[in-house]
């Protein structure tokens, strides 16, 4: 039996993680340059998730997703924030 792309993913990267059926509460976009930058909470998670794209995404809000995800720290205006840098996101 072949293993999934996911399977893969998490094998290859000791940070991953893959969680289903999250459900969104916000999504935002916004342009950086040539790049969406699409943002996302999720119930019962008080990090934001981000990913972006070449193209807006369609709007999330309420939605259940599964994401594929690991931790990051971003520095802003001199303060470190956690966010979560998801790698794929799939509408479940």
């Amino acid at each position: 039996m072949a293993k999934s792309e996911i399977s893969k993913l998490l094998e290859k990267h000791d940070n991953l993680t893959h969680s289903e059926m999250l459900e969104v509460v916000s999504h935002v976009q916004r342009t950086e340059g040539d790049w969406i930058i699409n943002t996302i909470m999720v119930k019962g998670y008080d990090v934001p998730f981000k990913f972006r794209r070449k193209k807006s995404y369609k709007n999330l809000n309420g939605s259940r997703v599964n994401l594929t995800y690991y931790p990051i720290t971003e520095e802003i205006a001199g303060m470190e924030f956690e966010a979560m840098k998801v790698v794929r996101i799939k509408v479940a």
